[in-house]
């Protein structure tokens, strides 16, 4: 089975593929290949999930350790110090050297480029904060690889297209024309032993508590509080990603392979950044309620949302702090706020979003706009600089990739990255995962528990955990 069309788009190659299989039947065949992602908009929306990406074998990768920077291509690296944000705005401009960009024509948003993460403790290199969480991860505080060649599906036409040529491109060619074409339900994991926390629930009680008092005193209006579960799972990276996209679909979802038996699996609802051309878009989340069996009670838990003053005010102070965040680089006059509240549901939850939107400046490039906005305000509070430590003081291991951001940066110098929310970290057969709520004065401490077990339903459901 060939390609119905195969083009040039600008100078590269774009090949319509006749296979109908679906994505994650086709991520499925191929799981074992190194450097796997896929960028899955698992929840297809028109506006913000209407592609999924796939790819494998990056000819390129650049990590971080602190200011410890590594760079490995064809088989050798290269390891020295340097400022994280710097050494990838050294490789983007490397990228879109050396990489074929597609003409103004195309519409795939995504044809090649960099896929990977930046974990939330870069927040180090934007400003002077303590360190006094326990780093007991194998994760980079940021990785990316380079991938010239990607496969894109198109959810809303249910088309596939094959960006670039060579080697690669014939293997994920073969992966569209084997794969089934029909969903079939993954299998489920099992969990050797039980799910453990970094707090007893007397001890998150406690924190709840101890940010309430920082509130009452002046120092912040709200701090993002998580808690780290952790369990152990004898079952393929791959099919725990393909059983949480089953139990919590999400628009910004991915799965990312780095290496060394580590994987990052996300099945995000929510954006960071997007960029395209000049124009930049962030959508905070802030405000849930649990879903509920009950039809009528579901309606109510809605409705209660949209009622709630305290879920309110906390997305109005995010919106506040990402217009603060983006006119760092975009121009006077062009920070708005497109959506001050809309409501999504989602498979465990109810949310309250907003959209706030600029244009950058000239001469801000992407590497500037993810320093002056990271990290996300809506994971961690307000002020920013007070509630980040805060958290530090509060939560008793580091968040390595959780609260960070995973995406795209294309060659063409557009890129779209989700809030790493949602997300667990495979590393052997140890997995983690957290989960947080905004604090702010009137929060209940019991409440703020029992959202935290909310928001990580889905999780415990794809690793196979009872409710």
């Amino acid at each position: 089975m060939r390609a119905s069309t195969s083009t040039k788009v600008g100078g590269k190659s774009v090949e319509r593929l006749q296979g109908r299989s679906v994505p994650i039947n086709t991520f499925m065949r191929l799981a074992d290949r190194p450097g796997l992602f896929f960028l899955d908009s698992a929840l297809p929306h028109e506006r913000f999930g209407r592609y999924s990406f796939i790819g494998c074998e990056p000819s390129l990768t650049v990590s971080a350790n602190q200011s410890e920077i590594t760079i490995s291509r064809n088989g050798s690296s290269r390891t020295f110090q340097d400022d994280p944000f710097e050494a990838l705005r050294a490789v983007i401009e490397e990228c879109k050297n050396s990489s074929s960009q597609p003409g103004p024509d195309c519409e795939i948003p995504f044809t090649g480029g960099l896929v990977g993460y930046l974990g939330y403790d870069l927040r180090h290199f934007v400003e002077r904060l303590p360190r006094n969480a326990r780093r007991d991860q194998r994760f980079p505080d940021m990785y990316f690889g380079f991938y010239d060649t990607v496969l894109c599906h198109d959810n809303a036409r249910d088309e596939w297209h094959l960006c670039g040529e060579g080697a690669t491109a014939d293997v994920l060619r073969q992966a569209v024309e084997q794969a089934a074409p029909n969903r079939t339900a993954p299998e489920k994991p099992r969990i050797l032993g039980e799910i453990t926390s970094n707090f007893k629930k007397h001890e998150y009680l406690k924190a709840v508590r101890d940010v309430i008092e920082y509130i009452r005193a002046g120092d912040i209006f709200q701090a993002n509080l998580s808690q780290r579960f952790e369990c152990e799972v004898d079952y393929p990276p791959a099919a725990v990603y393909a059983q949480l996209r089953e139990a919590n679909p999400a628009p910004f979802a991915a799965y990312l392979d780095i290496g060394e038996g580590r994987r990052v699996i996300s099945s995000s609802p929510e954006r960071f950044l997007k960029v395209d051309g000049r124009r930049v878009e962030t959508r905070p989340i802030k405000g849930t309620r649990p879903r509920l069996q009950d039809a009528e009670a579901d309606a109510a838990m809605r409705r209660e949302l949209l009622a709630s003053e305290k879920d309110n005010a906390e997305l109005a102070m995010i919106v506040d702090l990402e217009r603060n965040d983006l006119g760092r680089v975009c121009e006077f006059g062009t920070v708005r706020v497109d959506e001050a509240r809309t409501l999504e549901t989602y498979a465990t939850v109810h949310h309250l979003v907003a959209t706030v939107s600029g244009t950058m400046r000239k001469g801000c490039g992407i590497a500037d706009l993810l320093r002056a906005a990271f990290p996300g305000g809506s994971i961690t509070g307000a002020p920013k600089i007070r509630a980040m430590e805060i958290i530090d003081e509060m939560e008793p291991t580091a968040r390595s990739v959780y609260t960070g951001a995973i995406g795209w940066i294309g060659a063409d110098g557009r890129a779209d990255l989700n809030i790493a929310i949602r997300t667990l970290l495979t590393d052997g057969q140890r997995v983690t995962f957290q989960a947080g709520g905004g604090i702010v004065l009137d929060s209940e401490p019991e409440a703020e528990y029992q959202e935290t077990l909310a928001k990580g339903r889905g999780i415990r459901r794809a690793l196979g955990a009872e409710d």
